[in-house]
């Protein structure tokens, strides 16, 4: 199995498109990861690595968004915002488009779809400034954002330029984020996979060490300090993490097969047999997209509402801020709801059944017991909705389980963010999708690809 694989790998390189397409992926992404590692300039950046480093305050959502940035955050990096606003501007578009007619037109044309695109990249500008803004204020006044902070630690090195200091960072964070964007944008047109993904994929990954250390002090003694937790816990996260790759693998590949049958047709004075085939659909048809949506719009309102709290003096937005603390009832219940709104939206926005039906139509194509037309619309709709429910009700279970999980067995940040369903989720979601497009780029070729063997059949 082993040799199989590294043949694989062989076969990329030996078709030129794939493997320029492969090293044009890797060149971007690593550009991408050196953003996470440029400080900010005037930014007291030891202070904050000792700060996530030692406080216990860093874990919840400032430590879920520091490892979406790739620990950029954690740095005081250019890239700390990441790619989130880029992701926000995403949804309020996709949003909008289905609730404005002019929008809506557009996306159904070719060159609609890129003014629309272009709307988004402007959004995200604004979205960066707003956001931006925000970070420099918090980070001029570090108690507001960072919990437990030291008072006494100032985080902007000179103060006498406060001005120049707040311009200068709110330029770098917005150049940084959009920098991510043009990268993420390049990676799917010229690349593997969809760039945006891959680099909040990349990001995770890149914390994979500190969560596989932490894992190590778990369970056995570290520099002379004892583990925190018995073997049985270890024995219950090692299941855990194998049961969660194991079903996000077999829910990513499920799909239903409609029936299709072909009419018999005459073209010219040939005359071709009616044929039998299938449309797959997708059970889980957003992929990782819901989970992302989710954890982007759940990562800011809860400091934004602190930061309110905390400078207006007010309690009520601190109670609602407590509120939406990462673990917490509210938390884990609006995040449950987004995923399953956001599997539907992608769904809707994504899946036109109308047109699939028409083509079906004028290929002479229909569904063995469902009439051309209207009713193949209908009974496209229904079954997509069906299947969008258990993949959707499969995402949600995946991304809250591990949560509790974490709570209740008081797991460290580092494992608990690295191996929960979150990251697991778009890890693997990502991955796949990936091999999925290198796969197609080896089978034209008559190479074997790399989902060759293990593929789940059947119908569900």
């Amino acid at each position: 199995m082993f040799g199989s694989l590294v043949q694989t790998f062989t076969n990329c390189f030996k078709i030129p498109e794939l493997k320029s397409r492969l090293l044009f992926t890797i060149m971007l992404l690593t550009i991408a990861r050196l953003l996470a590692f440029v400080h900010v300039p005037g930014l007291n950046t030891d202070a904050l690595a000792d700060y996530f480093n030692t406080n216990s305050a860093a874990n919840g959502l400032l430590g879920m968004y520091n490892l979406f940035t790739g620990d950029a955050m954690r740095h005081g990096a250019v890239g700390a915002l990441g790619i989130m606003p880029y992701i926000s501007a995403t949804i309020i578009i996709q949003l909008l488009t289905a609730v404005i007619p002019a929008l809506s037109k557009a996306a159904r044309e070719e060159g609609g779809r890129a003014k629309i695109i272009q709307y988004g990249r402007y959004l995200t500008v604004i979205l960066c400034l707003i956001q931006g803004g925000f970070m420099a204020l918090s980070w001029e006044n570090p108690g507001t954002l960072f919990q437990g902070w030291d008072p006494t630690v100032n985080l902007v090195l000179n103060s006498d330029h406060i001005w120049i200091y707040r311009i200068t960072t709110l330029i770098f964070l917005t150049t940084g984020t959009v920098l991510l964007m043009w990268l993420g944008e390049q990676i799917t047109e010229r690349g593997i996979g969809n760039g945006v993904s891959l680099i909040i994929t990349i990001g995770i990954v890149a914390r994979m060490p500190a969560a596989v250390a932490q894992l190590k002090g778990m369970f056995f003694t570290v520099g002379g300090m004892p583990p925190s937790h018995n073997k049985s816990v270890a024995l219950l996260l090692l299941a855990m993490i194998f049961a969660v790759i194991g079903v996000v693998i077999a829910v990513t590949q499920a799909q239903r097969k409609i029936p299709v049958q072909y009419a018999q047709r005459a073209v010219g004075r040939k005359m071709y047999a009616g044929q039998s085939s299938f449309m797959p659909l997708r059970v889980n048809y957003a992929g990782v997209m819901p989970v992302i949506f989710a954890s982007a719009i759940l990562m800011f309102p809860q400091k934004l509402f602190s930061m309110m709290g905390s400078g207006l003096k007010i309690k009520f937005f601190s109670d609602i801020a407590y509120q939406l603390n990462y673990g917490s009832l509210m938390y884990l219940t609006l995040f449950g709801i987004m995923i399953l709104f956001f599997s539907y939206f992608w769904v809707a926005t994504q899946f036109n059944e109308i047109q699939i039906a028409d083509d079906l139509k004028k290929n002479g194509g229909y569904i063995p017991g469902v009439r051309p037309g209207q009713p193949t619309s209908d009974f496209l709709h229904n079954s997509m909705s069906r299947i969008t429910l258990a993949g959707a009700l499969f995402l949600t279970g995946i991304a809250v389980m591990p949560v509790i999980l974490q709570n209740a067995f008081k797991i460290p940040n580092d494992v608990a963010n690295f191996f929960g369903g979150t990251s697991m989720l778009i890890t693997v979601g990502v991955m796949l999708d990936t091999m999925r497009q290198i796969e197609s780029h080896l089978l034209m070729r008559h190479y074997d690809g790399f989902l060759k063997k293990g593929k789940i059949r059947g119908r569900i």
